[in-house]
Formats: C-alpha cells, structure tokens, sequence
C-alpha cells in the first residue's frame, strides 16, 4: 500500500547508519536493525559475490579478513579491490541501505517517497551524485541531499535552542573521522561558511589507539590487529561511558579498561579535533566571540576529553546531545509534516493559525469599542452660560481607542498568518516579513480609528481637537510601540511564539468583556449612584462595574488561574468600593495600563525565552 506522506532520512557514515522515519502526524521513530539503532556500514562479500551487511558481517570478518569492507565510504574511490577482485563501492553501499529500505517498507507498509539523505559537508557535486545513485540503486527512488551541519542546525532549532537570524554556530561532528562546520542562519535556512574535515582525527583513530594500548598489556603471541580485536575495543570504549571500568576480551586475554587508558589513548585524536574546530573558525573569518554556541555531534562524541579540549582550544564551552549519533538524520527527518485533516493550520513561520472560535476575541473587543465611543457622545453633557463646556467619562474614549487596538492586532495577525501560510503574497517576502507588515498596518489602522473617534467627539461636542486626541492617543501608544518591536522580531525571523503571534497579542475575552460591561454599567449609573440618598439599582450597578473593572485588570495582566483568585479578589472589591466620578476614570486608566503590562509580558516571554540547554544535553 505505501505511505507517500511519511518522510524517511537516513545518514550513511562511515561506521554505521541510521535512519529515522516520520509520519504525516508528526510521529517519529528510529528504525532498528538486529536490534539496535545502528546498522553498521561494513560489508562482507562472501566467495559467492554476494555482499553481507551489518552484524553478520562483523561476525565472519575474522574468519574471512581479506572480504571485509569496514568502511566502504571512507577512501573515497568508486572501486574497491576485495579478495583480489575489484567490486564497485556502490554496490556496497547499496546494500546497506538495501536494508533500511527493507525495513521501511515493513514498518511503513510500503515504499516512502519523502527522502533525505544526509551528505558531509565537504563532499563535491561528483560523490554527491555518485551516493544519491548508489541509493537509488537500493530502491530508495530519488533522494533528497541534506547536508550534515545543516541537518544538525535544524535538529537544534527544533529542540528549542535558539539561534538568532545573522547568528553563527559551530557543529563538531565526531564520527568515524571528523568534520567541523562553522554556519551562519539567514533568513531562508543555515549557510555552511567553512568545513574541515580529517579522516583521521575521529573515533576510528581512537579505536586503534586503544587497541594498541590494551595489546601492551596482552602476551606477544596473543596481540594482533585483526577486526573483532578492533570490535572489541569499540564496544569497551562505548561501554566506558556507563562504567568505571570495563574487561576486554582480547585473544584469549582479558585486559581491564579504565577511564586513565582511554583518554591517553584518545588525547592525540581529540586534539586534532580541537585543531580543525580552531582552524575552521579562522577559515570563515568571524571572531570567536561572535559564536552562539558549539555543538558536538557523531558517535564519538562522548568521548570525554572532547568537550574539555574544545573548551580550552577555543574558548567556547561546547554542548554534546544526550543521543548525538541520531542528531544529523533527526534533523534531516525535520520536525514533522503537517497534517491537513487537523482543524488548525500551521503558517510557513512555524506559528499556529488561530482556529475559528478566536474570531470572538476579535468581534467582542470590536463591539465593546464602538459601544464606548457611543456612550461617550450621548452620555456626555454640554453646559453654558458663563462660557461652555462639556463633562464627560473621558476613560470610555481611552477604552474605545484600546479596545479598537486590540481588535485590529488581533486581526492583522490571524490575516499575516493565513497569507503567510497560503502563499498569497510575493514568493520572495519570507513569512516573518509578512507578519510583521500584517501587524504594523493593524497598529496602524488602530491609531487612525482612535484618532477618529477623537475627531468626532471634538466635532460632535462643538470643543478643540487637542484633549480629545490626548485621551484617544495616549493610551494606545505603548501599544504601538509594543507591536514595532514585535514586528522587528517576527521580520527578522528571530523567534516565532509558541501558538504563533496571535496568541501574543490575544487579550482573555473575559477580561474585554468584563471592562466593557465594568464602564457601561458605571457610567450609566452615573450620576445617580453618587448620592447619599440614591436608589439601590443605581448603587448595586456603580459597585458592579468597579468590581468588574477590578478583575478584568487582574485578568489582562495574568491568565493563572490561582493567582487570578489571590490577586483578582481584593483588587476588586477595592476598586467597587472607592466608586466615584475621578476614579470612574482612574480605573479605565488602570485597565489600559494592565492591557499593556500583559501585552508587554507575554511580548518578553515570547522574544526573550529562558535560555536552557535541551531535554537530555550535558556540559
């Protein structure tokens, strides 16, 4: 049957592949074969000519060491002498993956189309097109080529380290050799600016140093180089990560290994590695202190003296990932394919559109607006006689114009998002450049309609512009500003919100509402409400639009639930209890304060998150 929207990556080393496979909802998994998560890449072609892959391979290469082909990558020719026969390498290598292809098509129930393969960075266009047809001889189909620094740097952003656009970091890739890259992220992905690589300087090297330094211990007529003396050492100096020591089964000998041994035998290798981390900085011109950070990734890259010796060699503390093999081909799977079925779509920013129900955070604010400034104009009275003048609830002007500003951000960034994902604008505007034009023309259609419920009152009200628009204006100017800098951040793709923008400048509907009904209620009220002998109607709606102005400041500034209860309570009942006419309109000022207080806290969270290293990495 097949799965066509399922994504398969697979990364060929030189050691040992893996590959990972990443369903349309988002599931991923990694692929096992004899029951680990590496299939080795040395193969053994049998006297028949038939090429055995994996363990079965590592197991006959003692009996039959001149058909063993440990790495069939590594020297980088197209033909390999096996056993006096001269084999094509691509044929080796495609019986490997052969293999993942088998076990994608069980696991998957049938071929993916979606492939990516992950390429060194150092390879030319010539061994490029020489892998990408030795898979497609495996029965892959056409491949998509992801280089490895790249594929890392993607792996990184989606375990939520943040690399900021016009940033550099450094991925240290120590496998069976070793490649350092120094990258740039622009706007449209990572570009790779030096790499340097050396066979010799990972953890193949290492392998053969130890076995030298455990053959010293081991009787003359016991020592030998042959392929399960090297497999031996491998598995003890992956084992040394869990234990304080570990006995190697050596010919017939049993040697002790211990931390000491390994890192004498290591220390040469690894300072190669910081070498080429130091030359590769140099290579791409940048100062150090310009880094964001380095990263070490491979199946050597736990070896313990490596993050020490970057450190030193370089002056950046390095961070090695908990499972640094599979960090390459997890990055190159990607992060997931979205699932058109699902009722909320995702913009090409990364951030979530809003689902339909939302709508009502943008009709209510609306609605409230246009009622303020309604109430305004026909609660507001004119007097003359010696001069003229005019009293009136100058909070509900404040309110129409803050309202208006949090309906138009809410619209402009559900409108960015859906252009962004639908592809309606230019090709070459990125999705952030969109967002952010979606949401300075919302901040500034909001200004021009606060301006204009200004001129109409100064208008309708037969009185001078200038305190009509200071009372329009003036609250909504953080708000404004707010969303310049929010702007900036989203058109230079620095960081996209969790849930998307929206629910950055996403005002609680009951906080709106609750303000609105709050100064409705009041002003109605008013002036009744104010005297000793007042009706009880008129007092009880005064006490409860304070009260309801109260929490809905709570409720802008704060969407916890236990602090809402703590702090909501007393403010509210303070703010009902000290009704009057000057504080009518000190608490329609406080709640356009509050606005901007959680406007300006959710914008912090959002662009300045706490910098914590990933699930399961280590310093």
């Amino acid at each position: 049957m097949g799965s066509p929207e399922a994504r398969l990556a697979v990364d060929y080393g030189a050691v040992g592949t893996t590959a990972v496979l990443v369903w349309s909802d988002g599931r991923s998994s990694v692929l096992t074969f004899d029951g680990s998560d590496v299939l080795p890449s040395a193969v053994l072609v049998d006297t028949h000519g038939e090429v055995v892959t994996g363990q079965q391979a590592w197991r006959a290469a003692s009996e039959y060491p001149e058909r063993f082909v440990a790495s069939p990558t590594t020297t980088g020719a197209e033909q390999l002498d096996v056993a006096g026969r001269q084999v094509p390498a691509a044929d080796l290598v495609a019986a490997t993956v052969r293999r993942v292809a088998e076990e994608v098509a069980r696991v998957a129930d049938g071929p993916v189309r979606d492939v990516r393969l992950v390429v060194p960075a150092g390879w030319g266009p010539r061994r490029r097109t020489w892998f990408r047809q030795a898979v497609h001889r495996a029965g892959l189909g056409q491949a998509q080529l992801v280089e490895a620094p790249v594929a890392v740097a993607e792996h990184l952003l989606a375990s939520g380290i943040q690399i900021l656009v016009g940033g550099f970091l450094v991925v240290v890739d120590v496998g069976a050799g070793c490649e350092v890259s120094v990258l740039r992220r622009g706007p449209a992905g990572f570009e790779v600016l030096s790499t340097l690589h050396d066979p010799q300087a990972g953890g193949q090297a290492v392998d053969e140093a130890l076995l030298t330094a455990l053959q010293a211990n081991v009787p003359a007529d016991g020592a030998g180089h042959d392929w399960a003396s090297l497999a031996a050492a491998r598995t003890a100096k992956e084992a040394l990560s869990q234990h304080p020591a570990v006995t190697v089964p050596l010919n017939g000998s049993m040697v002790v290994l211990g931390a000491d041994l390994l890192d004498r035998a290591a220390s040469p290798t690894v300072t190669r590695v910081a070498d080429l981390a130091v030359e590769a900085i140099g290579a791409a011109e940048i100062d150090p202190s310009q880094i964001a950070g380095l990263w070490c990734v491979g199946g050597s890259a736990n070896l313990p003296l490596v993050e020490k010796v970057l450190a030193e060699r370089t002056g950046i503390a390095p961070v090695t990932l908990a499972d640094p093999a599979t960090a390459a081909v997890r990055g190159a799977a990607g992060a997931g394919i979205p699932d058109t079925s699902t009722a909320e779509a995702v913009d090409d920013a990364g951030a979530a559109l809003p689902p339909v129900r939302r709508a009502l955070g943008i009709v209510l604010p609306g609605l409230a607006s246009l009622a303020m400034a309604a109430q305004f104009l026909t609660t507001a009275t004119k007097h003359s006689g010696i001069g003229y003048w005019v009293i009136a609830n100058w909070a509900e002007l404040a309110l129409a114009g803050v309202l208006a500003t949090v309906a138009c951000l809410g619209s402009g960034s559900i409108l960015a998002a859906l252009i962004a994902n639908r592809g309606a604008t230019a090709p070459m505007r990125a999705p952030g450049s969109q967002v952010a034009m979606g949401l300075l023309a919302a901040a500034s259609l909001s200004v021009a309609i606060s301006a204009m419920y200004a001129v109409l009152a100064s208008a309708y009200l037969e009185m001078p512009i200038g305190p009509y628009l200071r009372w329009a204006l003036l609250p909504v100017a953080p708000l404004a500003v707010l969303t310049a800098v929010a702007a900036t951040v989203a058109a230079r793709q620095w960081r996209t919100p969790r849930g998307g923008w929206y629910a950055s400048f996403a005002v609680p509907t009951a906080s709106v509402a609750a303000a609105a009904a709050g100064m409705l209620l009041m002003q109605y009220a008013f002036p009744a409400a104010i005297w000793v002998d007042a009706d009880l109607l008129p007092l009880l709606m005064a006490r409860g639009g304070g009260l309801l102005m109260g929490a809905a400041m709570v409720m802008a500034i704060t969407q916890t639930p236990i602090l809402r209860l703590i702090v909501g309570l007393p403010v509210a009942v303070i703010s009902a209890a000290v009704y009057s006419d000057a504080s009518m309109q000190l608490l329609g000022v406080a709640y356009t304060i509050a606005l901007a207080v959680g406007y300006a806290s959710r914008l912090w969270t959002a662009v300045v998150p706490i910098q914590q290293p990933p699930t399961g990495a280590r310093r």
